[in-house]
């Protein structure tokens, strides 16, 4: 397994976030490769405890987030894409980090099998980029509607390198609840960060 961290749109190390390229081998059967292990996780990524995994199948266009949940249900969230290809978005919404208001991005398909470590304190997005995409990731808290948060996706002040060109315009898809998120500016003033 290999671990790196993603820079930001500003060049700066997101702290927390880590890129994990597992060691996948291949053979005349196919290929294995180990998705999660406790033990390695904890010592070289993160101590956490999972509790749940979430499973979503998205169409081409299809954008999910910029999604959240407050204390004392924050998520921290290990993503893969299984099927597919995504472009997949963190945000740091830490307002005392040296990167607050800062994204990365990265593209998770089923070739690289990359899986995306985003801890608590950030918000996480995604543009389906193939004609269809599944969505595998693990969670540290359970879903709350009541902390929930979504940032709207195409906030000004976040500015965010959505590949919209990568899709026809009448393929965008995005949630009702999604197109009505907060800008980063009434979050802040509704003190919805962390």
């Amino acid at each position: 397994m290999e671990k790196t961290t993603l820079k930001s749109n500003k060049n700066n190390l997101l702290n927390g976030i880590s890129l994990i390229k597992p060691n996948i081998f291949f053979d005349d059967r196919g290929f294995f490769y180990e998705s999660w292990n406790a033990l390695t996780f904890n010592e070289s990524i993160a101590k956490t405890n999972f509790c749940q995994d979430n499973h979503s199948s998205s169409s081409r266009g299809v954008l999910r987030g910029i999604h959240y949940q407050l204390n004392p249900f924050a998520q921290g969230k290990l993503i893969r894409c299984t099927k597919g290809v995504i472009y997949d978005v963190a945000i740091d919404l830490r307002k005392n980090s040296p990167t607050f208001k800062e994204w990365a991005s990265i593209e998770l398909n089923e070739s690289n099998k990359y899986l995306l470590w985003i801890p608590e304190g950030f918000g996480h997005g995604f543009l389906t980029l193939s004609d269809f995409a599944e969505v595998q990731y693990k969670v540290t808290k359970r879903w709350d509607e009541e902390s929930e948060k979504s940032i709207v996706w195409n906030d000004t002040d976040l500015k965010i390198d959505w590949p919209l060109h990568q899709i026809n315009e009448d393929e965008l898809l995005i949630s009702e609840k999604d197109t009505n998120g907060l800008t980063m500016k009434k979050a802040e003033e509704l003190n919805f960060i962390f």
